[in-house]
């Protein structure tokens, strides 16, 4: 796997890279980056902030051993991490540990330190599952009490976009890869739990312009139809159970072509799926918007939960009733099901915001390209939260790149 993920970054120049000392990363790191020849293979360098989450009552444990000794805590662990702690035997007493939050302070501490040696410049980091997912939960603000909802598989790729230090916004263009090692998905753990494959439509001409959509009814174009075609390949061999789209063009031809592998599927609608109306804004290009509209863009860019769109809809609207829409089909899909659902790009963001735990002003911190697929599992059990097991998939377009290669569209 190490190998397959050093042949998938072989192109990226990168600037450094980080390992955690502990062998099982250095060797990754070591692996990967005897794929980068020249420039493009920076000296390796430890660093501490990225060892592994401590949890030393249970390390050499199996998972069955860990529920049958420390039930409880493991309850506390799944449910509550963010309060988890232990007691750990120190002579004659005891310290109490809170892995979780010390993780937290350790990955916010690797960050300050990292970005402020290097502005501007590309990083590989090769660490381990409970930092990695430490480290996108501080990058993005996601609270420790959502730390189980990320899912970080061995060797999947994640790419974070930083506009500058801790703090000054980030966007998550994707999460945990694992196509480019040999897992077109990652494995599904809760096979009574429900899966949903969210996808963002295929490329329309307004998109390539950068024009604003909203609810205007545009087609797919030319290649839209080939990426709705190549999505539709990627996820011909995945069983699926049952399918919904917002009405409008661009995701129906999206969710067609996917579903013409699944011939005994039909589609649904869901208007509550619909993209966000911009209002007096649909059909035009960013610059008249700003010739017209240059406050309310500007504060749409920075401060977007605040801004009305003029005749159009808000982030809460759109908020309240698509994760309305999205939490329905959880409710509604049978035990151990996998279905489809297709919207946009809006639409797509605040859903994943809300799984995350976060909130409509951080839609920003979310990439959706035109046909990513992320994937996201819904366990039975009470009690228990969703697991974002990859997010913004686009490595089956084609371009032979880990990074996402599509229209940014206008929103």
């Amino acid at each position: 796997m190490a190998h397959l993920a050093g042949k998938a970054l072989k192109g990226i120049r990168f600037d450094a890279l980080y390992t955690s000392p502990l062998q099982r990363a250095r060797l990754t790191a070591e692996t990967i980056a005897s794929y980068l020849s020249g420039d493009q293979a920076p000296p390796l360098e430890s660093s501490p902030n990225l060892m592994e989450i401590d949890l030393p009552l249970w390390e050499g444990l199996s998972r069955q051993e860990v529920k049958a000794q420390y039930g409880e805590g493991y309850r506390l662990w799944q449910e509550h991490p963010e309060a988890f702690f232990m007691d750990v035997p120190d002579g004659d007493t005891t310290r109490r540990i809170h892995p979780v939050a010390d993780l937290y302070e350790q990955a916010t501490l690797f960050w300050k330190e990292t970005l402020a040696k290097h502005p501007g410049e590309t990083l590989l980091v090769v660490a381990h599952n409970g930092i990695l997912r430490a480290l996108v939960s501080v990058a993005l603000g996601v609270s420790p009490q959502y730390y189980t909802v990320i899912r970080q598989s061995n060797c999947g790729i994640s790419v974070l976009n930083f506009a500058g230090q801790l703090g000054d916004g980030v966007q998550m263009e994707s999460l945990n890869l694992t196509a480019p090692v040999g897992e077109p998905l990652p494995d599904r753990r809760d096979r009574f739990g429900v899966r949903l494959l969210l996808v963002r439509h295929g490329e329309t001409q307004w998109n390539r312009e950068q024009r604003f959509q909203g609810k205007i009814d545009v087609p797919l174009n030319e290649n839209g139809l080939a990426q709705a075609e190549k999505v539709a390949a990627f996820l011909k061999d995945v069983p699926l159970d049952f399918g919904i789209t917002s009405p409008l063009l661009r995701p129906k031809q999206t969710a067609q072509a996917i579903l013409a592998h699944h011939p005994e599927m039909e589609l649904q609608e869901d208007s509550g799926l619909l993209e966000i109306g911009h209002g007096l804004w649909e059909g035009k290009l960013e610059s008249e918007i700003n010739a017209e509209y240059g406050e309310l863009l500007a504060a749409w860019k920075a401060h977007p939960e605040t801004v009305q769109m003029p005749e159009g809809e808000n982030l809460q609207q759109v908020w309240d009733r698509s994760v309305a829409a999205w939490e329905a089909i959880v409710q509604n899909a049978p035990s151990g099901s996998t279905g489809l659902v297709v919207a946009h790009d809006a639409v797509n963001k605040v859903i994943l915001c809300s799984v995350l735990g976060l909130a409509p002003k951080d839609i920003w911190a979310i990439k959706q390209g035109n046909c990513a697929v992320t994937v996201v599992d819904y366990s039975r059990k009470p009690n228990s939260k969703p697991v974002l097991q990859a997010m913004n998939i686009t490595t089956h377009l084609g371009s032979g790149s880990v990074f996402d290669q599509t229209a940014a569209g206008a929103l």
